[in-house]
């Protein structure tokens, strides 16, 4: 019956982690390093409480194994809820007008995404003589799904047919303000943050263009700041009420 009760737990939390990740509420553009200091801290002081609480006692190994099992649950749905959101936003943009691609850019995360799917399944002990324990398992399947979505995250903006897609964020075409050639090769986008939202203002961009695709990309901006004139002069005149 416990065993039960225990695998309720870990779904609840996996459903939990994936709704969590599905919804906007944590977006890369949003990270900064005071953000990610503070979140990396936060976690040290709670791994070492529980490893301090564990080795005096108070967090014996019955109940310290179910604990981290659903942390580790609920890590593996907010990857996949991740991941999710990413596709079906890309798939919500339209179809890819420009994107730079480059080896590092384009298969080494993904070889890198790989290697990290297979060593959460050899961590799972599925396919080793090592017996399967439930924090063997979650943590495997958490690295699996993290590897998951670092599969679905790019690196570089995709300039699309509905708007441009930064890491995971869209930034619909009468958003788009201005452009022009921060130097030779690196290109600066300004855009209308979060379209309602006077306190996001005005924000910016670089990402690097190869010498020979400027032409491209250049004809790709002109023709989508042309298309969206009128809908991007309603927007700046929304935001100035």
């Amino acid at each position: 019956m416990l065993f039960i009760y225990l695998y309720i737990i870990y779904l609840i939390s996996v459903f939990a982690g994936g709704f969590t990740g599905f919804y906007p509420w944590i977006r890369i553009d949003r990270l900064n390093k005071k953000t990610l200091l503070n979140t990396i801290l936060i976690a040290l002081f709670i791994f070492t409480f529980l490893m301090a609480a564990y080795l005096a006692g108070f967090f014996p190994q019955p109940v310290a194994a179910p604990t981290m099992a659903a942390f580790y649950s609920f890590l593996s749905g907010f990857f996949t809820g991740y991941a999710v959101r990413l596709i079906s936003l890309r798939a919500n943009t339209g179809t890819i007008l420009y994107t730079h691609q480059s080896f590092w850019i384009d298969h080494a995360p993904n070889l890198l995404s790989l290697i990290i799917i297979l060593f959460g399944l050899y961590r799972s002990a599925l396919l080793t003589s090592e017996p399967v324990t439930d924090i063997r398992l979650t943590s495997g399947i958490s690295l699996m799904c993290f590897g998951f979505f670092g599969w679905t995250v790019k690196l570089v903006p995709d300039f699309r047919s509905g708007g441009i897609l930064l890491f995971d964020k869209k930034i619909s075409w009468h958003q788009v303000i201005s452009w022009h050639w921060y130097s030779e090769n690196v290109l600066q986008i300004e855009y209308m943050s979060d379209i309602g939202k006077k306190s996001e203002g005005v924000k910016e961009f670089l990402t690097s263009i190869p010498e020979d695709e400027r032409l491209r990309i250049e004809t790709i901006l002109e023709s989508k700041m042309d298309e969206h004139t009128n809908q991007r002069k309603e927007l700046l005149l929304k935001d100035n009420d």
